[in-house]
């Protein structure tokens, strides 16, 4: 079969029969850290009791929680291990870690109870840094959130001292803090927030309440139902701050996508809107946050903006209105948004809001494009493959942008690059790099690659199909021959690998 059939059946997949989606993978999983009991350097009162009662608060509202308290560097590594490949296939990963945290040389490290730094190096050795940490989640399909209630420095300085010191930020001398002076800054791929108890430069208190005050918030927050994730985070913000006299502020860095999202889920009786697309799901935000929303798109926040526009892009909401969409894009993809910059081509090539602009429409997706932003990437390759917004034909070029685009894990481009591949365009790549891709793209979380690897099987070469076999059964998802042969013992496995289980 060509690459160019293949490439329109995927388009078309959403519109064939779909294999029913029962027994899925949790949507929604968490891991609950919690160190108190260390060894060496200072215990802390309360992060147990804060691991304990968010691990119950997100078990209640529908997370698949695992538990970790007083665990060693080893435990640690191995619970993040597992959790890694079970976070693959849901849509939202999250970990939360309370315990010590330092700062060295810029890198922020998450302490185990077990170890005995004394120097910097031994930090760095003993320790689990953020990027570890968020390599955990990284894979998750939709949403990937780290919380640390856990921020400090490096105190070294001829020993470790994790005694609270003078700061410009003094905490009471009656409630202890989790360090001094604060971690550094993150700065997360898109798509991932970290939520720090206190920003940057600030320490967050220990608590003399049971819980810390930053634990406090996000247990109340996250189980109210219908509170969007930007706006719970901020009520968290603003409760800490109430709390602390403004000696504590929470601080989230890094991006999530442009779709709307409820921890707790929607209120009582909204139909579920987790799957909408995002034009409907953000109509569905009620009155209040969307004043909330406009109060934060006036202090820069372009998720917020986003939000905004895609109501207004919704033609079944009576706030529908093309031309008040495209000003918040624009803000948004001025401020560097890419999801906005893409938005916003689009409706500089539809002509909705806009007079069609060919020339902006492409300057924006190659803007996108530059930020790394997938769906822009493999957008441009299929404007390059046939020529679109003025561009020639130019295959060659198409078939870089896919291959970048399916590096970054962007679903169809995955499986346009396995057909590439398949067929033999790819120099120097071959069945097992197509099987690859095809593994990553179930992995992912596209329906519409499983549709096809279960309906149409034979649209890839049988050394491909062997390769995918071969695959999963190193993952043990597959006992079977490895003979090319997709029937009911390779399905269950295609099905297992995206998550879902027969029975």
């Amino acid at each position: 079969m060509n690459t160019l059939l293949r490439m329109f059946l995927m388009a078309l997949a959403f519109c064939a029969g779909t294999v029913g989606l029962a027994n899925a993978s949790p949507e929604r999983v968490a891991l609950v850290l919690g160190m108190a009991k260390y060894q060496s350097i200072e215990p802390l009162t309360n992060t147990r009791n804060d691991a304990e009662a968010l691990a119950q608060t997100l078990t209640d509202i529908g997370f698949d929680v695992t538990l970790g308290l007083d665990k060693t560097a080893d435990e640690l590594r191995e619970m993040m291990r597992e959790f890694a490949f079970r976070s693959e296939t849901a849509d939202l990963a999250l970990v939360y870690f309370a315990g010590h945290g330092i700062e060295v040389q810029g890198e922020n490290f998450l302490i185990p109870v077990d170890a005995r730094p004394r120097s910097n190096d031994d930090v760095q050795q003993q320790s689990i840094s953020l990027k570890e940490m968020l390599s955990v989640v990284e894979r998750a399909r939709k949403m990937r959130i780290v919380i640390l209630d856990s921020c400090r420095n490096n105190p070294l300085g001829g020993g470790i001292s994790l005694a609270q010191t003078e700061t410009s930020n003094q905490q009471p001398v009656d409630e202890a803090t989790r360090g001094v002076g604060g971690l550094a800054a993150a700065n997360p791929d898109r798509g991932t927030l970290v939520a720090f108890a206190a920003k940057d430069g600030q320490v967050a208190l220990d608590g003399n309440r049971g819980n810390s005050p930053y634990a406090r918030a996000l247990i109340d927050k996250m189980a109210e139902p219908g509170l969007e994730i930007s706006l719970m985070f901020r009520q968290v913000r603003d409760a800490v701050l109430r709390e602390t006299g403004n000696l504590q502020e929470p601080h989230t860095y890094g991006s999530l996508s442009g779709t709307p999202f409820y921890l707790s889920g929607n209120n009582k009786g909204q139909p579920d809107i987790s799957s909408a697309e995002p034009a409907t799901a953000w109509s569905k935000l009620r009155p209040d946050q969307e004043s909330q929303l406009l109060a934060l798109a006036d202090l820069g926040d372009t998720r917020s903006m986003l939000g905004l526009a895609y109501i207004r892009l919704n033609p079944e909401d009576p706030r529908f209105d093309p031309a008040a969409a495209v000003e918040f894009l624009e803000r948004a993809a001025a401020r560097g948004s890419p999801e906005a910059q893409m938005e916003l081509a689009k409706l500089f090539e539809q002509g909705l809001g806009v007079e069609i602009d060919e020339k902006r429409a492409l300057e924006l997706y190659r803007a996108a494009a530059d930020q790394d932003f997938a769906d822009a990437i493999n957008d441009l390759g299929f404007l390059h493959y046939q020529g679109g917004l003025g561009l020639r034909a130019d295959p060659a070029k198409a078939l870089e942008l896919f291959e970048r685009a399916a590096d970054l894990r962007q679903p169809e481009a995955q499986f346009n690059f396995a057909a590439l591949i398949d067929d033999g365009l790819i120099a120097k790549k071959g069945p097992p790099e197509a099987a690859g891709y095809l593994y990553a793209a179930l992995r992912s979380g596209s329906e519409d690659v499983l549709n096809l690897l279960l309906q149409r099987p034979t649209m890839f070469k049988e050394e491909t199909r062997r390769e995918l076999q071969k695959l999963l059964k190193n993952n043990a998802f597959y006992g079977g021959s490895i003979d090319g042969d997709f029937g009911p013992g390779t399905n269950r496995s295609i099905r297992a690998a995206y998550g879902l289980t027969d029975g």
